[in-house]
């Protein structure tokens, strides 16, 4: 890792949280920049494994809050920008939100790492910015035509990325996750909601015909392309598509889940399709693969067989927690 003093914006989130983890295990100080957002409850449980270690330090903030931005850059080296507010149907309940905090609070993380003298800036995107392929596998020159107010909202952010990056010199490296899944993700996920319906002896809803086709990436997999893109240089300047590098139908998934779990029968209800879905995702992964090294490990039966376990592990302590 190329510096001392690594922030990590959103690092008690899903991804930013499994990050952290591995950074942990680096000789470096790693500074958690995270509002703690209501969205879903329980990211302070996403760090307690360090939280005695003098080699974090947890901010409680947010960033559209300037002046504490600007203070936690001080002496900083490199910053993952990762906090953002998800949800493509949640940007159209609340496409101010979205907006705001993906597009103004990325402009302020920007403002504050230009004038602190970062080293390095990896924004975390993603596939969400191309909508409707236009060809598969999507490459990273495809047409950036997001349908979904939150794939234009982080579309716009990588736009004052690159300006940052090419008018002002900004050392950044923007990568754009696909479908990224595993322990922590958050409960409003497909992988989390059905395999919390499977356990629940309930329905699992797919929406759409199930037909459609996703790029699953497992988490281990997306943080190690993550800390590559730190630490490759040639990595500056660059976008990255950060993927499991394979679809597969949604139907299959479930089907996977469902003979993975071991429940037993489970009834699947179709509803009509979500606003802002998109019919495939499919990344090229070439460029990763040539400039970062990059090389997704972690196949789909294994990732849903270590995100159950995970799964089971993770409601036996909730429920402890509440008896």
């Amino acid at each position: 890792m190329i510096g001392n003093r690594i922030l990590v914006t959103g690092g008690a989130g899903f991804i930013g949280s499994n990050l952290v983890d591995e950074l942990m295990k680096q000789d470096v100080h790693v500074i958690v920049y995270d509002n703690f957002d209501e969205y879903y409850l329980g990211k302070e449980r996403n760090l307690e494994q360090h939280i005695s270690s003098l080699d974090l330090t947890i901010l409680r903030a947010d960033i559209l809050d300037t002046k504490t931005l600007f203070k936690a850059l001080d002496n900083v080296d490199i910053v993952f920008h990762l906090a953002a507010q998800p949800g493509v149907g949640f940007s159209l309940e609340d496409p101010k939100k979205t907006s705001n905090v993906n597009i103004i609070g990325t402009l302020n993380v920007l403002r504050a790492i230009k004038e602190a003298g970062v080293r390095k800036v990896i924004y975390a995107s993603t596939s969400s910015v191309y909508g409707q392929p236009q060809y598969l596998p999507i490459d990273e020159n495809h047409p950036t035509n997001p349908v979904s107010i939150y794939g234009a909202s982080k579309l716009a952010a990588e736009k004052y990325c690159q300006i940052f990056a090419h008018q002002l010199g900004l050392p950044m490296v923007i990568l754009r996750y696909h479908t990224v899944y595993g322990p922590r993700q958050r409960p409003d996920m497909a992988i989390h909601k059905w395999t919390r319906a499977l356990f629940e002896h309930k329905p699992i809803t797919i929406y759409g015909d199930g037909n459609q086709t996703r790029d699953f990436t497992y988490i281990d997999d997306i943080v190690d392309g993550t800390i590559r893109a730190a630490e490759v240089e040639d990595a500056v300047g660059q976008v990255f598509n950060l993927g499991g590098g394979n679809r597969i139908s949604i139907n299959e998934v479930v089907k996977l889940l469902i003979e993975t779990s071991e429940v037993g029968e489970s009834r699947v209800v179709y509803e009509p399709p979500k606003v802002g879905d998109v019919s495939d995702t499919y990344a090229d992964i070439t460029r990763a693969k040539q400039t970062l090294g990059f090389n997704p490990k972690v196949g789909l039966k294994d990732g849903l067989r270590r995100f159950i376990e995970w799964y089971k592990d993770h409601t036996k302590v909730e429920r402890q927690r509440r008896d």
